[in-house]
């Protein structure tokens, strides 16, 4: 099935009539609703008309297609670029960075009124070097893009699979003693948080109300238990309980707070909606101290940069210019701009993907007109990644991209 037949049904094309203040702030919520993970090793695609790429190619984890090179490793250019496709149809990379997957929600309602929120994945195929639907739940790609580690739905999980990018076949199954919501790759790729609930974290249910623009619908419910590190080679992991925390208001925020790796992978944290924002564990399970290096991050998906010198901030830009922050990610400080409206991952320690818009190009449009760029700090040049995504800011029918290193 191609990428159009995938996202026909999620797609809903409205105009954005308004700009919310402050700039883009409507996205930035929904980023945290969709707890798009901090990839530091990752950053992805970048584009012109004739395509470029230059990568590093990690061993598969587990058996399958050895024998085989990925696509990602075939074509070795700089930068890589389907500035006509949205979603893309073709791979998209930059520097040390590859568009794994990317997905859309789908709203699915229930006999029972309940309605669950599911992803559709578009999941690189390394074999052809395009984007294929799969049926998963979740995933999440290893560093390499040769293994995703995949959930099979409804959520919560009994196991995890791996499955090889190459054959699109699951090699292996890791059975899991508590249901799995999420799960992620350490930054070496040898491990797995796993982030354990006693409830589908995507479903809402229908005796559990929510209001919504003054309509009485169907409300997430709270329910992970805490987290699991898995390793990956051996299959084993350690389960440690760490349930949902409310603020000082006693709001406890989205039902789906998965846990992710920190840039050095020693510890694990998850976002929370208010103060302090994140909240991190080491990997025997006891609360730890935000890394020094860490301390001034943000909701930004790109987090830092592979050298862990500096940090992607938050939307910077003045009247109607489009930028964002680089900042100094142990003083918090703003060190440069970047001609990009939301920082989603470093190609490598100058470059970063972003979502973005060319002001002409998007006067009147709305805000959320935007496409793949790749910028570079210390310059105004961008390159297109992607042709522009054109839902509205509804949550469903985004389509939203996973990035790992090549």
């Amino acid at each position: 099935m191609n990428v159009d037949e995938l996202v026909r049904d999620a797609f809903r094309e409205q105009a954005a009539d308004h700009m919310p203040a402050p700039p883009y702030f409507a996205e930035r919520v929904l980023a945290v609703r969709r707890r798009r993970r901090t990839r530091r090793l990752a950053s992805v695609a970048v584009a012109t008309a004739a395509a470029v790429a230059v990568g590093v190619a990690v061993p598969l984890l587990s058996g399958g297609g050895d024998d085989v090179r990925p696509a990602s490793e075939i074509n070795q250019s700089d930068i890589i670029g389907h500035p006509d496709q949205s979603p893309p149809k073709g791979m998209i990379a930059a520097g040390d960075t590859v568009l794994a997957a990317f997905y859309v929600y789908k709203n699915v309602k229930q006999p029972n009124g309940d309605s669950v929120t599911t992803r559709v994945y578009g999941l690189l195929d390394q074999n052809t070097g395009t984007y294929r639907k799969t049926k998963w739940a979740f995933l999440d790609v290893a560093p390499g893009t040769r293994t995703a580690a995949v959930l099979e739905g409804e959520l919560p999980a009994k196991r995890i699979g791996l499955l090889d990018m190459i054959t699109g076949k699951v090699d292996r199954w890791i059975p899991m003693d508590r249901g799995v919501g999420g799960v992620s790759f350490s930054p070496d790729g040898k491990k797995l948080v796993a982030t354990t609930y006693s409830k589908n974290p995507d479903r809402n249910f229908a005796d559990h109300k929510q209001n919504v623009n003054g309509k009485e619908v169907p409300g997430p419910v709270q329910s992970r238990t805490g987290f699991a590190v898995v390793d990956v080679a051996s299959g084993k992991s350690d389960w440690h309980k760490a349930l949902d925390k409310p603020d000082e208001m006693g709001w406890f925020g989205n039902s789906r707070e998965d846990f992710d790796w920190s840039h050095d992978g020693t510890l694990v944290y998850a976002n929370r909606a208010m103060k302090p924002y994140r909240e991190y564990y080491g990997l025997d399970g006891a609360e730890a101290k935000w890394p020094a290096d860490e301390k001034y991050l943000t909701y930004v998906e790109a987090g830092l940069s592979p050298d862990g010198k500096l940090a992607a901030g938050d939307f910077a830009g003045d009247g109607k210019e489009i930028a964002s922050a680089i900042d100094d990610p142990k003083t918090g400080k703003r060190v440069a701009k970047v001609p990009g409206q939301q920082l989603l991952a470093w190609a490598d320690n100058k470059r970063l993907i972003a979502w973005g818009c060319d002001p002409k190009k998007c006067s009147g449009k709305g805000e959320f007109r935007n496409q793949l760029l790749l910028v570079t700090i210390g310059t105004d040049k961008v390159v297109p990644l992607s042709d522009f995504r054109k839902a509205s800011d509804d949550y469903p029918g985004r389509w939203t991209p996973l990035f790992s290193s090549r």
